[in-house]
């Protein structure tokens, strides 16, 4: 009876994890093509560009994509991108990871789905904090958000 129980349990655990992930993926801006990540002199990430999107990196369907399967931390990327940032006016930001969430089917992990990462972001004299989502298993085109900026 105990094998039986054990049995029910573990079938009812491994359909309930699998039906939290969706078979397709939401993410509308995963690029394999975009360049490797280039990093500057202080361990960020070399971004150039300003995205016109308001939805980039706010909105779970656009995260910032910073790929860190040759790094060896998996935060590591994520900070090297959150780390080239700054407020809107030049501002020093601090951030906070706060969850991960939004599971969603990937070939680049072993268990066949991966998590975005939601990060508080602040600066002094901001009314309200920001949430950017952060995707660290696939590719795309590194960019600012919009209402931030660049460090100097």
């Amino acid at each position: 009876m105990k094998n039986i129980i054990k049995y029910v349990s573990i079938l009812c655990i491994t359909l309930s994890v699998s039906s939290c992930i969706s078979t397709k993926s939401t993410i509308k801006n995963i690029d394999d093509n975009a360049p490797n990540l280039t990093l500057t002199k202080n361990n960020t990430f070399l971004i150039t560009d300003y995205s016109q999107d308001p939805k980039y990196g706010y909105d779970a369907d656009y995260p910032v994509n910073v790929f860190y399967k040759n790094s060896k931390g998996e935060d590591i990327n994520a900070h090297r991108f959150l780390n080239a940032l700054a407020g809107p006016k030049g501002e020093k930001i601090t951030y906070t990871k706060l969850e991960s969430c939004c599971p969603f089917p990937s070939k680049r992990t072993e268990m066949g789905a991966g998590f975005l990462d939601v990060y508080e972001i602040t600066w002094e004299g901001q009314s309200k904090p920001i949430k950017l989502y952060i995707n660290i298993y696939e590719k795309g085109y590194l960019f600012v958000p919009v209402g931030l900026s660049l460090k100097k």
